[in-house]
């Protein structure tokens, strides 16, 4: 069972590594939204980064967005840098979870998990970079499972909603669940929306060492999961999708193997059916089509050389036809955009064979919400910790690195979710 109590030594409930950064400001404001929710209706927490001075600004902005001047002088503030293990070890060591917001991961994340583990925290983070993911679970797991520690990855929209929405529509189908595609849409306002470049750095890179992540992936020696029932199918690199009535791609996010592993987790530790899983996001009409494909072109070209990622990284707006953008979306835009995770599932009725025959059953689910990066992303983080914080028996038995499915299968975490916004419904 997760250890989840304060102590003199260790007088946090949560610390947000990164605060001062884009996404961690929104973290910020949003733990400060839930403090009430916090074990006993109290949470302890503080705010950690390089920058005291910026620390401070940020407290002083939630204070202001917030209305709650007492944020100024109340939440205590840690120095602590990825480039200073002394640091990082200080910070681990005053924190039950260290909610980590420093990305991408794949430069800035290792650090911070060896750190919690080494000094007994639990971590969280917003990861949607695969390559991070697989590899704190190869590297650290049994590490983890030996101090106890639960390292739990992907706990943003990547990818919070397609790992539990998947578990969500499993539980509600009456029979036995084989096979979900779910597709995303995003809608902005009238002032339209875009996403912070931290995203798009951290996509430069992945693309640039897809290589590395199968080789990776070849180190587990994981056997193929089962496929029961009808084989799901590939659909295209880009098609109509009747389900959402416009063109739509693969989702080239972290979701598919994020939900492959939780999968795995429940097929080899609760002996349950394993459920394929097939990604798709939504991309609108034909003009949207077509300047995919020349920004894709010039991604696919770019990306393999050290100068076109230095052009790629340098210029987010150009290069992705303003969906990237080095200032991030305004308050005002991020109030007006929301997402919707529609989920199609097919199966198996109770007391019909999975092995015979073809799925005789569907199941429509929907995930929806409020804008993704930053307002569905905070709310999942959060909830995710105060899941860890309130529900530690509900957890796995053992620490080790898990996926938000694999952690979170037997808590109240949707329930949490639908309170806050962030919707699960059958339709």
């Amino acid at each position: 069972m997760a250890c989840v109590e304060t102590t003199s030594s260790r007088p946090y409930h949560l610390v947000i590594f990164g605060a001062s950064g884009f996404t961690g400001q929104f973290v910020v404001e949003e733990v400060a939204r839930t403090v009430s929710e916090g074990p006993n209706g109290n949470l302890k927490w503080a705010v950690a980064g390089r920058s005291k001075q910026k620390l401070e600004k940020v407290l002083e902005q939630a204070a202001g967005v917030l209305s709650k001047p007492e944020l100024r002088s109340e939440v205590d503030i840690i120095v602590a840098d990825v480039g200073e293990p002394d640091s990082l070890a200080a910070m681990c060591k005053q924190a039950v979870v260290v909610l980590n917001c420093v990305g991408p991961y794949r430069f800035y994340g290792e650090q911070v998990v060896k750190a919690c583990v080494e000094n007994g925290a639990h971590h969280i983070d917003i990861s949607g970079e695969p390559q991070f993911l697989e590899g704190m679970q190869l590297n650290y797991s049994s590490q983890a499972a030996d101090k106890g520690v639960y390292i739990i990855g992907s706990c943003g929209f990547d990818s919070i909603p397609a790992d539990m929405g998947v578990l969500y529509t499993r539980d509600q189908f009456k029979g036995t669940l084989t096979a979900v595609e779910s597709f995303l849409t995003v809608s902005a306002g009238p002032d339209g929306g875009c996403i912070h470049d931290g995203t798009w750095q951290s996509a430069v890179y992945g693309f640039a060492d897809s290589h590395k992540l199968q080789s990776l992936r070849r180190k587990f020696n994981h056997k193929p999961l089962p496929t029961v029932g009808s084989k799901l199918k590939r659909r295209g690199a880009l098609f109509y999708s009747n389900e959402i009535e416009q063109y739509t791609v693969p989702f080239m996010g972290s979701d598919p193997s994020v939900v492959k592993r939780s999968q795995r987790f429940l097929v080899e530790e609760h002996q349950a059916t394993p459920v394929q899983y097939g990604a798709y996001a939504g991309i609108g009409g034909i003009g949207n089509v077509i300047k995919l494909m020349f920004a894709g072109m010039m991604f696919w070209f770019l990306v393999k050389f050290s100068f076109g990622r230095d052009l790629l990284v340098k210029h987010p707006e150009f290069f992705s036809f303003g969906l990237f953008s080095k200032a991030g979306p305004s308050r005002k835009q991020m109030e007006a955009s929301s997402f919707q995770f529609a989920l199609y599932g097919e199966g198996y009725t109770e007391g019909q064979d999975p092995s015979q025959g073809k799925p005789n059953s569907k199941i429509r689910t929907l995930v929806q919400g409020p804008e993704c990066g930053y307002v569905a992303t905070p709310i999942a983080m959060v909830q995710a910790a105060l899941t860890v914080l309130n529900e530690p028996t509900a957890l796995p038995k053992t620490g080790g690195v898990y996926t938000p499915g694999a952690a979170f299968a037997k808590t109240t975490l949707i329930d949490r979710l639908n309170k806050h916004g962030i919707q699960f419904s059958v339709i």
